[in-house]
């Protein structure tokens, strides 16, 4: 709620739905789940979550990063598996998480991978708030920066694919709890990404390619983006009567 870019952000008004539960819900429709929780500092959302009959829990509002708070509310789960969906992806789908937990479930050294998505417009790529990212040949994150990577200057004609970060995580349980107790480093700190503290300490994460629109929500102009895209939103329609 205390967000510096967009105040009281998860619960705006998305078509008459607090963000927080467009995402709350939309997750919900994915069969893998064992349970969604909404893991917040603030009682606003905790409240609003719990009304609509989902599931939350409080956790200390000293976290500075996503990650730290969801390595609390995970200590007491019993999963191997958990994934961290911020709350600003109100157009999330539920058909993502499959593909994005395959990698952990197919090769045993993995202990982390991360949704991305093609960059449509300079616009985006050139936007602070699109945490853009590159890869290696074999799909595992080489760098993120709120800067536009790889150079624009020194493309030239070339034309490539550019990737952006999205809000969705999944780690093996054991990894967060490590993740976690590592020191925050200092290019995290430069670009305020969490996942650079992996990549730092010499950790791998591999990269997911999600094939859907998204918008995550950092300001005012994102939200009326948002809310134009979910108007045309095939799963809206499944969950709206029952919120409305």
């Amino acid at each position: 709620m205390a967000s510096k870019r967009f105040p009281g952000k998860p619960l705006a008004s998305i078509l008459g739905i607090p963000m927080i539960e467009h995402v709350r819900r939309r997750v919900v429709l994915c069969p893998l789940f064992s349970k969604v929780i909404v893991a917040t500092c603030d009682r606003e959302i905790f409240d609003i979550v719990c009304a609509s009959g989902g599931q939350a829990v409080m956790t200390s509002n000293s976290h500075e990063r996503c990650t730290d708070r969801i390595a609390e509310a995970a200590e007491s789960i019993d999963a191997d598996i958990i994934i961290n969906i911020q709350g600003d992806e109100p157009l999330v789908r539920p058909d993502v998480f499959k593909p994005l937990i395959e990698p952990l479930i197919n090769e045993p050294e993995i202990g982390c991978s991360n949704l991305m998505s093609e960059i449509e417009t300079e616009d985006e790529f050139k936007n602070h708030n699109v945490i853009k990212t590159v890869c290696d040949l074999h799909g595992y994150a080489i760098y993120y920066s709120r800067e536009p990577i790889p150079s624009i200057s020194k493309t030239g004609n070339l034309i490539y694919k550019k990737y952006k970060q999205l809000g969705v995580i999944a780690f093996r349980k054991d990894f967060l709890s490590c993740f976690t107790s590592l020191h925050q480093t200092p290019l995290e700190k430069i670009e305020s990404v969490d996942m650079l503290r992996a990549i730092e300490h010499g950790y791998k994460i591999k990269m997911v390619l999600g094939n859907y629109r998204s918008i995550g929500v950092d300001t005012p102009e994102d939200l009326e983006k948002a809310i134009t895209l979910m108007e045309t939103d095939d799963l809206f329609s499944i969950y709206r009567e029952e919120l409305l």
